[in-house]
């Protein structure tokens, strides 16, 4: 999955920029219903790294059957807290 064609995908461009905060919760709202259909573990973690950075990721419990798939996510989480903290 290639960062900028999902953006294209689900907001119709990979200029965040351009989209009004409509734009950005119906692109959100995609994002959900995919990941709510997403049976590929792969694909369906990064769906939730997506709805992650937009504030809108599912808990973890919630998100991901596989303990491995958590501890994945929550090691995402606290390398993006790090680069933040930077």
């Amino acid at each position: 999955m290639e960062f900028d064609d999902q953006l294209r995908r689900y907001f119709g461009t990979s200029d965040l920029a351009l989209l009004s905060p409509d734009g950005v919760a119906a692109g959100v709202e995609k994002i959900q219903v995919d990941f709510g259909l997403e049976r590929a573990r792969e694909r369906r973690f990064a769906l939730w790294v997506l709805l992650h950075m937009f504030g809108a990721a599912p808990d973890l419990d919630v998100a991901f059957d596989n303990e491995d798939d958590r501890n994945s996510a929550r090691d995402f989480m606290a390398m993006v807290d790090r680069a933040a903290d930077e």
